[in-house]
């Protein structure tokens, strides 16, 4: 629900021209009924000169009688056709001095993980310009050198929520065009929530391709078996040839 202008001081006076509740004011103006019980006892918004919402051309005469009358009323604020369309008026994000030196960086994280986003979806979701992004996606960037991806919910530039409502739009024209989708390019076009949920798939490293049928014992083929057993025993080498000759020479000719 929208609230009014100088919400703090409505509340004053309201608080010292009405008997309107405290809960009806607080949940006018936005603030907690505390807060409201504070300003009636002289304790927060001390020195706040009252505003006058009738003189504003914020509420009616009849919206406070009806709200002092009934105290489950809710005060509406006045309807100015003037205002109409103020709230879907929105210009670029805004991201403050300390973290604009980052902004680079999450730009770099959103197009090496989530290259099917548009640049006009990483401008609205980041706050920067196209030119910026291509330059980090053709890697002309002055600084690129030294930039790191880093996601930009870590940075505090956009929320997760915001993150994932981005990758669902993107995945939904994904499909829409009738486009395959690998299974990496699957799990980037879905929700946080969601690929944490699915199963790891098992990947063999590119060094080890080839070697999935290899096994440290048995399976051996019928030539592999015949070659094994033509190699004789290291032990063979060593057995001295039977006879009796040994003994002849181990006796003393004398006797």
């Amino acid at each position: 629900m929208a609230k009014p202008l100088m919400a703090k001081a409505t509340a004053v006076w309201l608080v010292d021209n009405t008997t309107i509740s405290f809960k009806q004011i607080a949940d006018f103006v936005g603030m907690h009924e505390l807060e409201i019980q504070g300003i009636a006892d002289g304790e927060v918004a001390a020195g706040v000169k009252g505003f006058d919402p009738m003189a504003n051309n914020q509420l009616t005469q009849d919206e406070i009688d009806r709200a002092q009358a009934n105290p489950l009323h809710k005060l509406k604020l006045k309807f100015n056709p003037a205002a109409a369309g103020e709230e879907k008026r929105r210009g670029p994000r805004y991201t403050p001095l300390s973290k604009r030196q980052d902004r680079p960086n999450s730009i770099l994280w959103l197009v090496k993980f989530h290259p099917e986003l548009s640049d006009g979806q990483i401008a609205k979701l980041v706050g920067t310009t196209k030119p910026t992004i291509q330059s980090i996606r053709e890697r002309t960037h002055w600084n690129i050198s030294s930039m790191q991806p880093i996601d930009p919910v870590a940075l505090g530039l956009c929320r997760q929520s915001e993150l994932d409502a981005v990758v669902q739009k993107a995945a939904a024209k994904k499909a829409a065009e009738g486009g395959v989708m690998s299974d990496d390019e699957r799990r980037k076009l879905v929700s946080t929530e969601q690929s944490l949920e699915m199963d790891a798939e098992p990947k063999i490293p590119s060094a080890i391709e080839g070697l999935e049928t290899f096994t440290l014992g048995g399976g051996l083929s019928d030539d592999d078996r015949k070659k094994e057993e033509e190699i004789p025993d290291a032990d063979s080498f060593f057995n001295l040839p039977a006879g009796g000759d040994d003994e002849d020479d181990d006796e003393d000719p004398r006797f």
